[in-house]
């Protein structure tokens, strides 16, 4: 969707997308983008899922060039992994792609991603009684709705990312101890009025 060149930006393709569309491995990768390298055990625990059920989604995420080795990490036998990219972007023709798998594994792998951005969203409501003061402050949930036409709309999301990006990189090393992830999340679509 954002049409920058970043070398940390991983663009799906239809052979890729049939690599990740599978919830555990777009949690695996999840997992390692946000939380770092980690090993098969190490995931299967964080998740709830086996190690033998971890490892055989992680070959297949490295298969597919989502993850590589960190051997920096690693002590004798022990695997660790780590994601290969920071981001995803996904092209529109994907959806409508001749071959029907491709277009299956799409809208897989568009659902997975709503359903984990409601998920993030339901797990910060439920324990945002946990964190400091000043979070309690800082935090949103809010929607509008405009009448816009699909070029604005473009243009909107446009700005929003190009906005978002403004702050990629705005906390400083001094800033470590009031520093936390802070997940963004855009949604702009068409609604249907009875």
């Amino acid at each position: 969707m954002n049409e920058s060149q970043d070398p940390q930006v991983r663009s799906l393709d239809a052979r890729s997308l049939r690599g990740l569309a599978h919830p555990l491995r777009m949690q695996l990768l999840d997992a390692l983008r946000f939380g770092g390298p980690a090993t098969a055990s190490q995931l299967a625990q964080r998740l709830g899922e086996s190690s033998g059920a971890t490892s055989y989604h992680l070959r297949q995420l490295a298969t597919h060039g989502f993850i590589e080795d960190a051997p920096e990490r690693g002590k004798g036998r022990e695997r660790w992994w780590k994601a290969a990219h920071q981001g995803l972007r996904f092209d529109d023709a994907l959806l409508t792609d001749a071959n029907p798998d491709v277009r299956g594994a799409a809208d897989m792998y568009l659902h997975e991603v709503a359903t984990t951005q409601a998920r993030d969203l339901s797990t910060w409501l439920g324990n945002r009684h946990a964190w400091p003061e000043e979070w309690q402050h800082s935090w949103d949930m809010s929607s509008a709705t405009l009448r816009l036409t699909p070029e604005l709309t473009r243009e909107l999301v446009e700005k929003m990312h190009a906005l978002v990006e403004t702050y990629r990189d705005r906390a400083t090393d001094e800033d470590a101890a009031d520093t936390a992830p802070v997940r963004i999340q855009t949604h702009a679509f068409p609604l249907t009025t009875e």
